[in-house]
């Protein structure tokens, strides 16, 4: 078992050790969250519906004598309203002081969707449809991809600042991998050295068990060929940690948290200011293939998305190629307007 695996078995354990001790209203709860299980959903997908329906569960509670017979339209607007207020409760019992992102609420109602298609699905009565539960509007953000150059100093800068020759091999192999790639972080620390064939292309199972190859550049394939010379131990794992609790153990495997505040260390120090993370390198990595003219639906096949509309997300302009475009096409730029 990975240590994200356990991490997430022990969320798992947790959320029923808290639904023991607290009464789920809801009607097939647990049949839902079988169903989930026989089709073969990840455990860290059925922890989090099962994370969003306590906490859909928790708010009929609240509105006593409500029910979820009583449900209606006018109860979906004020579920909205007790997501976006700091007011509500987490699944702990403890009070939120953090307001939730407009993507986590969507995620929540999206859930109670699923259920009450299952229920219908089942035969089972539900009180409202799945359609009226509507999602909110997400906000805009400004795309917070680092410029290329300072990408490449992220990659590189490990070989510098890491004074364990070990853990500098690695931790650049792991960036390295990383921006070559485009593969999630999860996808990351749980590949396997038998995943990569000679020529440096890595077999991979995504999220929802969607399966995929991904390439590594030769400067990438150097990179983890000469990390790999430094590996005189049978573990399977592709990047193991060298210190802490796992250390010893034969399954040893890096962690999604180490690398994480690697990242953000080694952000901090090389003073790059848009905030840089694991996916931000994803992100990056689908934007500068698209600056290059990359397909948009090759990018697609990729990252491992589904739909294309999820790619086009991922996909930004950095701001100094949107600058070089606007002074090379504008019509009224120096360099295109005839000049009189």
């Amino acid at each position: 078992m990975s240590v994200r695996e356990g991490k997430v078995k022990q969320k798992l354990i947790t959320s029923l050790l808290i639904n023991m001790s607290k009464k789920i209203t809801l009607p097939n709860f647990d049949d839902f969250l079988l169903y989930l299980k026989t089709n073969n959903y990840s455990d860290e997908t059925i922890y989090n519906y099962e994370r969003d329906l306590s906490l859909f569960n928790d708010f009929l509670v609240e509105q006593s004598p409500a029910s979820f017979k009583s449900v209606t339209k006018k109860t979906i607007e004020n579920y909205k309203a007790y997501l976006i207020s700091r007011d509500r409760r987490l699944v702990s019992g403890k009070k939120s002081e953090i307001k939730l992102a407009s993507r986590s609420i969507n995620r929540s109602l999206s859930t109670l969707r699923s259920y009450l298609r299952y229920l219908i699905d089942m035969d089972y009565k539900a009180p409202i449809a799945p359609e009226a539960v509507k999602l909110i509007k997400t906000e805009r953000k400004h795309p917070q991809v680092a410029e290329l150059e300072d990408l490449i100093r992220l990659i590189e800068v490990p070989s510098v600042l890491e004074k364990n020759k070990k853990v500098a091999l690695r931790n650049r192999a792991i960036l390295e991998v990383f921006f070559s790639t485009g593969m999630r972080i999860s996808e990351l620390v749980n590949l396997n050295r038998n995943q990569i064939d000679k020529t440096g292309r890595i077999f991979v199972m995504g999220k929802g068990k969607k399966e995929r190859f991904v390439y590594l550049t030769p400067r990438a394939k150097n990179h983890l060929e000469r990390y790999l010379l430094t590996r005189d131990d049978s573990s399977s794992a592709l990047f193991i940690p060298y210190s802490g609790a796992n250390a010893s153990s034969p399954k040893r495997r890096i962690s999604t948290n180490y690398i994480q505040s690697k990242i953000k260390e080694y952000r901090e120090k090389l003073k790059i200011n848009v905030p840089t993370s694991a996916h931000s390198l994803r992100h990056g990595f689908a934007t500068y293939l698209a600056e290059r003219g990359a397909n948009p639906a090759a990018i697609q096949i990729l990252l491992g998305h589904e739909s294309l509309d999820t790619t086009t997300r991922y996909v930004h302009a950095s701001d100094r190629y949107a600058e070089e475009t606007h002074k090379k096409f504008h019509p009224l730029s120096e360099g295109t307007r005839k000049k009189k």
